[in-house]
């Protein structure tokens, strides 16, 4: 006879960021966040970036409520971070409306626009010029 496991409820945010894709996926828990499967201080090194992760946690006062699975692909470091930010909010808001004001005042609810701008003929990168010589 098959043991059934209890379910918890799940909460999923998709969050984005330059090139970069975060999938969430936050249940009731105790602190613990994963990133491709591996442990954020494993996968972001640097302490900036896990406080720009944890940005949105510490600030609906929820870090040791819930346990978070992250899967995020694509960009670097920083647009990843950005993007596992983004997606954090937006599963909080699935958890509870409360988090809205907070969270949209402290801009995390709005996805990050920019991007790269592409590279244009004559032209060393998307706007530096050839070095001009008079003679």
């Amino acid at each position: 006879m098959a043991t059934k496991k209890k379910s918890a409820v799940t909460y999923i945010g998709t969050g984005r960021r330059k090139q970069s894709v975060a999938r969430v996926f936050m249940t009731p828990g105790t602190g613990t966040i994963t990133v491709n499967g591996r442990t954020l201080e494993e996968y972001l090194p640097q302490a900036t970036l896990r406080m720009v992760v944890n940005s949105p946690l510490v600030l609906t006062e929820t870090k040791e409520q819930f346990d978070i699975k992250i899967n995020v692909a694509g960009g670097g470091y920083t647009g990843q971070a950005g993007a596992m930010r983004h997606g954090i909010a937006r599963a909080l808001l699935e958890a509870s409306e409360d988090y809205r004001p907070a969270l949209k005042k402290a801009g995390f609810l709005t996805r990050d626009s920019r991007e790269k701008e592409r590279k244009k003929y004559g032209l060393k990168g998307a706007r530096r010029a050839p070095q001009y010589s008079k003679r």
